[in-house]
């Protein structure tokens, strides 16, 4: 009971130091990848649209010289001086704010978005290179079991229970072992490049993965609601209020803009009269205001964006249906990992009974090494199949970590 609790203490340790390097792993890839940078200086683009929005109409200031003096009663126009300045209607302003802002959360959730599809390709990755690190130890265990075997094969040629062809199929075991390792080791290089790039660092630089990895006894409940906050839907959530703040926007700038203004007309005196106005210049005041009578443009604005509001909860709802899609057939594919790692693991037992039946028959020098060759292969098949049942159970189980949390 003692030795049994040791190995479940060492199979969480090992679980849990699997969790804090890959949180690493991902942590980093988050921090240098080029792509979550872009995201993050579009947000930063949007945000600043915010204080974009803050604007007024230009002001309009205009200077006039009269060629030819108008004569008044008062005297001679010189000049006109003009400034102007148009107003949009109460909360224009605080409506553009606003629809940039629903921009804004958009786009933050394209960020969020983003560092989830990159965690799992990550998380895939570093599966990936465990598998492939895992197959090569396998394939080092076969290698030195097969040594075994054939030294065992020369001591029973040497006293006649064995031919030298039996020796001739070890070694040309192993040697095509030895050409699936090497095989193997070209994989990991190559994976290991694709795991960097994503970290955006050196592609030689080594990657920390466990030596072994095992399934654990129960599933963690996944909840379909979890589903509804995932941030692929939730973008179409942000998508749709932005499109209520664009109508919004709309009908302010629908709405009358008044303008105010200033003119000012120096007027010379006229040297030939005396009057208590003579000479007095001209200040004029100026209300106006602008009203879109004949114009259709925010009608059509409104039903464009009654027409996008239908479009995203379309494109919502199909995008559930397949994120639906996607977690029913994770769960599916994870569970099918389970069974397939329990029955590789019970097949392995056997084969490794077998073995021991062979090298007990070694005993008796009634040893058949054609069938030290087939259980061999059998174990190291199910070995290989064994690793590749864990390595798609984490795979799954990254996808619907993805999906639902």
């Amino acid at each position: 009971m003692r030795y049994i609790i040791v190995i479940a203490l060492v199979f969480i340790a090992f679980a849990k130091a699997d969790a804090q390097q890959l949180a690493s792993y991902i942590q980093e890839a988050e921090k240098n990848n080029p792509e979550i940078q872009a995201f993050e200086l579009r947000y930063n683009i949007a945000e600043e649209k915010v204080n974009e929005a803050d604007w007024l109409p230009n002001t309009e200031i205009g200077v006039g010289y009269f060629v030819s003096e108008p004569e008044t009663r008062t005297g001679a126009q010189r000049a006109r001086f003009s400034v102007s300045q148009m107003l949009p209607w109460f909360g224009t302003i605080t409506a553009r704010e606003n629809y940039a802002s629903s921009m804004a959360d958009a786009q933050y959730v394209d960020i969020v978005i983003a560092k989830r599809r990159l965690a799992l390709s990550v998380s895939q990755s570093y599966y990936k290179l465990y598998s492939i690190k895992a197959k090569q130890l396998i394939l080092d265990e076969n290698i030195q079991l097969l040594e075994t075997y054939e030294r065992l094969a020369l001591t029973s040629v040497e006293v006649g229970n064995a031919s030298a062809v039996d020796v001739l199929r070890l070694q040309i075991r192993q040697n095509e072992l030895v050409q699936q390792k090497e095989v193997l080791e070209q994989d990991y290089l190559a994976e290991q490049t694709v795991f960097n790039n994503l970290l955006n660092r050196d592609e030689t630089l080594e990657v920390q993965v466990p030596q072994e990895l095992t399934i654990p006894d129960e599933e963690p409940l996944v909840s379909n609601e979890n589903l509804k906050l995932n941030p692929e839907l939730l973008k179409y959530d942000k998508l749709y209020e932005s499109v209520e703040q664009s109508e919004a926007l709309n009908q302010k700038e629908s709405a009358p803009n008044i303008g105010f203004g200033l003119d000012y007309v120096p007027v010379s005196e006229r040297p030939d009269m005396n009057f208590s106005d003579n000479g007095k210049d001209i200040v004029m005041p100026m209300v106006s205001i602008s009203i879109p009578i004949f114009n259709n443009k925010y009608k059509s604005v409104t039903r464009q964006n009654e027409l996008k509001q239908l479009e995203i909860k379309s494109q919502k709802e199909e995008r559930l249906n397949n994120l639906e899609t996607r977690l029913a057939q994770a769960i599916y594919n994870r569970n099918t990992m389970r069974i397939k790692f329990n029955v590789q693991t019970d097949n392995l037992k056997q084969a490794i009974d077998a073995e021991e039946i062979l090298m007990k028959n070694y005993e008796t020098g009634t040893i058949d090494f054609n069938d030290v060759l087939d259980v061999q292969e059998l174990q190291l098949k199910f070995q290989i199949n064994l690793i590749d049942s864990i390595k798609e159970y984490f795979t799954e189980y990254a996808l619907i970590n993805y999906l639902t949390r």
